[in-house]
Order: structure tokens, then C-alpha cells, then sequence
């Protein structure tokens, strides 16, 4: 049998092309620029459990028992029917990988450690795809506002009768889902739908796109007075700064941006979370290949993270513009932590690094999301 060939990270090459030698020292002394990468910041916002064997977590959910009445003297007291109780189960996914070779050659000629900049990049594109699947399982959290829709949404769903639900905030336009006293309102509308439900407010969060994010501020562009930007304003009540383009909190809520939720503004999504297909109230929302685990034969988690078709799923699932939610709302469960091997390998002259994690992430609590959404441009 025939070895198979690694392809080696050149890192004396130019845009990995030409020369193999052009970056290595010459007359004087350089740094390694690596791309910039984006971090993580999803995990932090979900219930997260650690397992150390098994291919899944249970989650208990327990129902409500709420029902007082006044007690006439001298009857007897009998129990009223016991609460309702159910499980959710997240299961993980395959093992996520990022595997680099690096040729011994190269290291010996480098002026600088190559592999602890390429362990952290490849440590930074884990991250990267635990943010997207945690943000994908939110927005099927926050579409999911009935029983009929969590048997579409939640993985290994059993249907409970004592679930609570919760609606999502819808702007009229796309263009006003991006100024910033719109979306200041929607915050506000999202926190007293989530405190009506019984969310602990203490561990809200709102989550919005980069682009959405510094677009609040223009609002030359929105149409906006600058007195519309009065929340951003610490003179007069707000929590941020125009001149800084900050904004920490809205309604006491801490406010987080990420690229990794869709880019573009208020002409719509460039990208987002999936790669919709179809048109009107067939629109189904499937993960890019590059992003979804593996099929029947390993995990058959292939479609966990898409969204089926229709209209109340792929269609709603591009209008989602930000998500105001607890960390009950997503459960993470991980089985292997994110970590970081390598191996020389004598035979090939060079270093393998893998880095590595399996993990699984499932709707928890879907009333603890809200979404603020608006039409498709």
C-alpha cells in the first residue's frame, strides 16, 4: 500500500505561493503577522456540562405546581395531581478537528516559533464554529414559540404540556430593524416578554451582528436626529458613547456583537448562519457543508444545526436581526474540552498539530430567547 503525502504549511513562502525560503531571515529581523481572528464569545452564554464518558447529557425539565386555594376548616387535604416532568437530551457531535503539518526544514530555518502561532490559529477556527453552532441552536430556540414548531426545532424532543413559549419582536421594515431607537425599543419589548415569561434577568444578554451593531450610530445614513442617539449618550441617561462607538447595555441588558451571527445592514443579510434555499413558504435554511457533522454512518448529525423548510423555520429563520436571551436557552454539552496535541514525526520530518474538541449544543429552554426580526429585503 502506497503512503499517502502531507501537504506542508510553507511558512517561507509568500501567500503560500513561489519561494519557500522568501519569508526566512535575511538582513534583518521580522514579526509573524497572522490574519486577525475573530474569538469566541457564544459559551459563555449557555448552560454547560462536562462529561467524561457517554454520548450525551440529560437535562431535567420540571413542571409547574402553582395551584393555591384557601382551605375550608375541617376538610381534609388531598394532594392536587403531581407536576409534569420531562428530559432534553444534547448529544455531541464528532470530533472537530484543525490539523496542520509543519516540515522540520522549515522550523529550523524560521526566526521565530511557528507552531505556537499556528496551534493558536487553529485553536481560534474551534472557537469559531462552537460560536455559529451555539448562535444556530439560539435562533431555533427563539423560532420556537409553540409545541408544533418544537417538535420541528429541538433535538430529541418529547412534547411537554407544561413548556413555556415565548414571541419574538418584529420590526416593520428592514430598515428600521438597524436604527438605533428602533432597535433600542425592540430590546426593551424583548425584556418584557422574557420577564413576563420568568427569565432571571440578571443573566440577559443581546447578541447582535457587527454590521447591525455600527450601523445604530450613522445616523446621517439611518435618517436619524442625533437626538435619537440620545442611548448612546452618558449626559443624558445613556449607557454608551458616540464618540467611542459604544454601547455596553440597553435596558440593564449587556449588549455583545459578533460577525459570526451574518454580516451586512440594512439592506439585508450578505451571509449568515445558513445557506437558504428555495423561495416564499418553502424557504429551508441548511448548514454549509464545511460546518456540519458527519452522516449516518458516524454520528448522523449531518442536519441537527438547519432549518427545515417553511416559512415559520428557513423563512424566519434569515429575518432574525438580534436575539435577547438567557443562557437557559442553549444547553452545551462537551465530552472533549478544546486541547491541543502534537506529534514529530520522525518518518516524515516535520511536526503534526491537531487541535480538537467534540461537544453537542441543543434548545433548552426555548422561552428564553427572543429574536428582533424583520422582513427579507
Amino acid at each position: 500500500m502506497s503512503a499517502t503525502n502531507y501537504v506542508g504549511h510553507r511558512s517561507g513562502m509568500v501567500n503560500a505561493a513561489n519561494n519557500s525560503r522568501a519569508l526566512f531571515l535575511k538582513l534583518y529581523a521580522g514579526e509573524v503577522m497572522t490574519a486577525f481572528q475573530t474569538k469566541n464569545i457564544m459559551m459563555n452564554y449557555t448552560r454547560t456540562r462536562n462529561i467524561s464518558k457517554g454520548k450525551s447529557a440529560q437535562f431535567i425539565m420540571t413542571g409547574k405546581h402553582r395551584t393555591a386555594g384557601y382551605h375550608t376548616p375541617g376538610n381534609e387535604i388531598i394532594p392536587a395531581a403531581g407536576a409534569k416532568h420531562t428530559e432534553r437530551l444534547v448529544t455531541i457531535d464528532d470530533l472537530l478537528i484543525v490539523n496542520q503539518f509543519i516540515p522540520n526544514i522549515d522550523e529550523a530555518m524560521a526566526h521565530y516559533d511557528i507552531r505556537s502561532v499556528y496551534s493558536s490559529e487553529a485553536a481560534y477556527g474551534l472557537a469559531y464554529a462552537a460560536d455559529k453552532n451555539v448562535l444556530r441552536m439560539a435562533i431555533k430556540a427563539a423560532l420556537t414559540t409553540s409545541k408544533a414548531t418544537a417538535a420541528d426545532l429541538v433535538q430529541d424532543n418529547v412534547a411537554w404540556d407544561d413548556e413555556d413559549f415565548t414571541t419574538n419582536v418584529e420590526y416593520a421594515t428592514l430598515a428600521n430593524s438597524v436604527k438605533s431607537m428602533y432597535f433600542m425599543e425592540g430590546v426593551i419589548e424583548a425584556k418584557r416578554i422574557l420577564e413576563s415569561a420568568g427569565a432571571p434577568l440578571d443573566d440577559l444578554v443581546c447578541v447582535c451582528a457587527t454590521d447591525i451593531y455600527y450601523h445604530m450610530f450613522k445616523s446621517q445614513t439611518n435618517s436619524e436626529t442625533t437626538a435619537n442617539l440620545h442611548l448612546f449618550n452618558q449626559d443624558v441617561g445613556g449607557s454608551g458613547s458616540v464618540k467611542d462607538v459604544n454601547l455596553p447595555t440597553i435596558a440593564g441588558i449587556p449588549v455583545v456583537r459578533t460577525p459570526h451571527i451574518g454580516t451586512g445592514g440594512s439592506g439585508g443579510w450578505a451571509t449568515n448562519l445558513w445557506t437558504m434555499s428555495g423561495s416564499g413558504g418553502s424557504r429551508a435554511g441548511a448548514v454549509p457543508a464545511a460546518d456540519a457533522p458527519l452522516g449516518a454512518a458516524e454520528s448522523n448529525r449531518a442536519t441537527v444545526y438547519d432549518l427545515p423548510a417553511g416559512a415559520v423555520y428557513g423563512g424566519a429563520g434569515e429575518k432574525v436581526r438580534a436575539l435577547i436571551m438567557n443562557k437557559d436557552a442553549v444547553a452545551t454539552v462537551k465530552l472533549l474540552d478544546l486541547s491541543v496535541e502534537t506529534d514529530y514525526m520522525v518518518n516524515r520530518q516535520g511536526t503534526l498539530i491537531v487541535s480538537k474538541y467534540a461537544m453537542g449544543h441543543n434548545v433548552l429552554r426555548p422561552a428564553m430567547a427572543v429574536a428582533l426580526t424583520a422582513p427579507v429585503a
